[in-house]
């Protein structure tokens, strides 16, 4: 049996905003292949920061659907 159609997970958009990383620009510069230390030292932020969003996009994508009926 399958679980209910909704997922609790937060946006991608909501977790950049939180953490002070532009969306656009870490999407850029995962598709162009550039490592976590690239990104962060890019934005200003951690490197565990962009290896944590960049986790959340390969396995929820950019957002995640929340309690549709």
């Amino acid at each position: 049996m399958r679980g209910a159609p909704w997922d609790t997970q937060p946006a991608l958009k909501e977790m950049c905003a939180e953490t002070g990383v532009n969306l656009d620009r870490l999407l850029a510069g995962i598709k162009r292949g550039r490592s976590d230390e690239e990104i962060a030292s890019e934005m200003g932020v951690p490197p565990t920061t962009i290896t944590r969003l960049r986790r959340h996009f390969e396995k929820y994508g950019i957002a995640s659907v929340e309690g549709q009926d």
